[in-house]
């Protein structure tokens, strides 16, 4: 049986699953996913933003921002990049996809009407 095992909100940030979450998928929508942080060290998830009806949509602003901050992304990006390529592994050799397809079922293609 599979243990049902739970990550810390800290760890998911710490780690960079936030900040790959927010830069790669949720940002270029227009969202944003907000952790709390509290004075005991407690993190949990806060509000997603809506800015999907603001032209100028959410960054990071990397930019402008220093050397520390920039190389703090860059090794939560390199984290994140090796977790997926050690994961995709294992994924596409149990189902032969790392991204779960969906197919309708009559026809067996995705609409890719959009």
């Amino acid at each position: 049986m599979i243990e049902n095992k739970k990550l810390l909100v800290s760890d998911f940030r710490k780690q960079g699953y936030l900040q790959e979450l927010n830069r790669q998928f949720l940002h270029p929508l227009g969202l944003a996913l907000e952790v709390l942080s509290y004075e005991d060290g407690h993190e949990e998830f806060g509000s997603i933003y809506d800015y999907r009806t603001d032209e100028s949509g959410i960054v990071f602003d990397l930019i402008n921002s220093d050397n520390a901050r920039i190389n703090d992304f860059i090794s939560k990006a390199n984290n994140i990049k090796r977790e997926k390529k050690r994961i995709q592994k294992n994924r596409k050799k149990l189902y032969k996809y790392q991204i779960e397809p969906i197919k309708n079922k009559i026809n067996n293609q995705i609409n890719s009407s959009i």
